[in-house]
């Protein structure tokens, strides 16, 4: 059957079968008894071995080429994505076996978090988040990532600025920026529970746990969180302990989520007055955010069904300011106006007055009461600022060129886009003549930062 082989083939097949009983006794038997069964047959012993040993080795290489095949389509869907998987279908609350708006409560607890790395009220810098992307094309995404419990709330140096425009602004504005209505009481108690646990763990140098709450070691405050009824409004608390804004969402039994409690004293561009009460998807839809409808709702509606106390992300997103107040962008408009817009703000205004301002953002689901709650932390700094680090200029003026015109409008780009990019072009070139290596971007600098 296999004589064409040859006595060369019958030598190289003999000195390979050696070579495999030193190496391998399993192969070795293998092609040793297939090789008997090939030579009772009434083919010679040596072409009845290098039959067998020629049938093991395909055989080998098959089961290879399968293997690697399969291990590139595992490949090509990691077990642990970093970015959430948004629009996969579901049942909501069926798919968590309860009815919705009735949250079984998890025995999930947060992880204890580690000491952020020398951190200190005096020297530790805002982390550089420049969440924009080159253009040419403009991409409305959610734009979420997984992200460590540890990580959940950021602080540094600029804390005491913060902490003095929280408490000018309670006292000024009162519950129109910090409310929660009664259906999210203990969600808020919640998370002001979760504050007090989680504050002291990271940031041990600002807070220390009491027997009763938080001390704040900088500013000497002490909160009771455990006397009822407390002396402010629980979301108001949680206010003046860490940067951020937030909101919490409750769902009902028309499977809606609803923003039923807040503290939203820095938002520069939207009142929780508001938007207090709204269903999430009229919360987009009334603040004209492009393609809401188009490509975000569904995936957001699947993303809030699904999310888990056990599972948490982050995004970000960037905007232009022509004046200085992080509080509230005066140049849209009085505070106090009932209709609030860009038409209103000044054109062309020096670039000395443009503010770049971004939002981090965290999600995640309490485990006790369900509420999801939204930390909304601002970073504002001068454009002046921000172009002296390498490639921000170049890569913001191709971003902001990047915006279609519902972007564009949302952003307010009409007011100042003609300033901004000529100062972001002049800037840019003056980086490539100094000998910046645009070709090494990706290596220096990671998006979101």
């Amino acid at each position: 059957m296999f004589e064409w082989a040859g006595d060369q083939f019958s030598k190289r097949a003999s000195e390979a079968y050696e070579g495999l009983q030193k190496s391998s006794h399993n192969c070795a038997s293998a092609v040793k008894l297939y090789g008997s069964k090939l030579s009772s047959q009434g083919i010679s012993r040596e072409s009845a071995y290098s039959a067998a040993l020629v049938i093991l080795l395909l055989s080998t290489l098959v089961t290879y080429i399968v293997r690697r095949r399969n291990l590139s389509k595992n490949a090509a869907r990691p077990s642990t994505p970093t970015t959430p998987t948004l629009e996969k279908a579901t049942s909501g609350a069926k798919y968590q076996g309860r009815e919705w708006g009735k949250w079984i409560p998890s025995d999930f607890r947060t992880p204890k978090p580690e000491p952020y790395p020398d951190w200190s009220v005096e020297h530790t810098k805002p982390l550089p988040y420049r969440p924009f992307r080159y253009g040419p094309k403009y991409n409305v995404t959610m734009g979420l990532r997984t992200m460590k419990h540890q990580d959940w709330i950021e602080l540094d140096n600029h804390y005491p600025r913060y902490h003095a425009d929280k408490a000018r602004r309670i006292k000024e504005r009162g519950e129109r920026c910090c409310r929660t209505h009664p259906e999210a009481y203990p969600a808020a108690i919640e998370l002001l529970e979760e504050l007090v646990d989680y504050l002291p763990e990271r940031y041990p140098s600002l807070y220390k746990r009491t027997a009763v709450g938080i001390d704040n070691l900088w500013s000497g405050e002490s909160f009771d969180i455990t006397q009822r009824p407390l002396p402010e409004d629980p979301m108001q608390i949680c206010a003046r302990l860490v940067q951020d804004d937030l909101a919490i969402m409750i769902e009902r039994p028309d499977s809606q989520y609803y923003l039923l409690a807040g503290a939203v004293l820095l938002a520069g561009f939207w009142r929780l007055e508001d938007k207090y009460g709204m269903v999430m998807s009229e919360i987009h839809t009334s603040g004209d955010v492009p393609q809401f409808k188009e490509k975000l709702e569904k995936g957001m509606m699947n993303f809030f069904r699904r999310l888990k106390p056990e599972e948490m992300v982050a995004r970000n997103n960037y905007f232009m300011q022509v004046d200085d107040d992080l509080a509230w962008s005066w140049s849209i408009g009085s505070e106090d106006s009932e209709d609030v817009s860009w038409s209103t703000a000044e054109k062309n205004r020096a670039i000395e007055h443009h503010y770049f301002r971004s939002e981090r953002q965290s999600l995640r689901r309490l485990p006790k009461s369900g509420g999801i709650v939204f930390t909304i932390r601002t970073y504002f700094l001068p454009v002046t600022e921000i172009v002296k680090e390498d490639y921000v200029p170049g890569r913001l003026a191709s971003a902001v060129r990047s915006w279609g015109d519902d972007v564009s409008r949302y952003k307010g780009k009409e007011r100042y886009g003609e300033v901004l990019l000529e100062y972001l072009d002049k800037k840019h070139q003056e980086q490539v003549d100094r000998g910046l290596d645009i070709s090494r971007e990706e290596e220096v600098r990671a998006y979101p930062f």
